[in-house]
């Protein structure tokens, strides 16, 4: 959808299910950067592998910096399947890289800190405005429609999913 804003009133045009992953590292100690530069550099990799693959399920991705410390990537997925497939998968970027991070953690004495959440949202359980925005979250991921088709306010949208 590229960084021009799409003028007025739009919504993401998902349908169904969506998985919604965050996963993101938090740097505890700037002056270790052997302990995070290896995880800061993992996630464009794996990234980059799934956005080529149009079979594996990621729909898109967010990167975003919360704070000076805290890197994290919101991602929406179609299915929580493909999420857990990728994530297990020997042949991946996913599965050397969390080998190597258990790796650092045990050595890296809490220098750097990760997490990540994973949410179901049923259909009919999910909605969103985007005004004057080029394409973002949800909307980037699944395309945008306007407002109208789904409904002008947000209890509309949430019922017409």
């Amino acid at each position: 959808m590229g960084n021009t804003p799409i003028q007025g009133r739009m919504t993401a045009d998902a349908q169904g299910d969506v998985v919604v992953f965050l996963i993101g590292m938090r740097i505890n100690s700037f002056r270790s950067v052997r302990s995070w530069w290896p995880v800061f550099r993992a996630m464009p990799r794996m990234l980059k592998e799934l956005s080529k693959d149009e079979g594996s399920g990621l729909l898109g991705y967010q990167l975003l910096l919360g704070a000076p410390r805290v890197l994290y990537t919101v991602q929406y997925w179609d299915t929580k399947e493909k999420l857990f497939a990728y994530a297990t998968a020997p042949d991946k970027e996913h599965r050397p890289a969390w080998a190597a991070f258990n790796r650092r953690m045990r050595e890296g004495r809490g220098k750097v800190g990760f997490w990540h959440e994973t949410y179901i949202v049923p259909a009919g359980s999910y909605e969103n405005v985007y005004v004057n925005m080029p394409g973002f979250g949800l909307g980037a991921a699944a395309g945008v429609v306007p407002v109208a088709r789904r409904g002008e306010r947000a209890a509309e949208r949430l019922r017409s999913a």
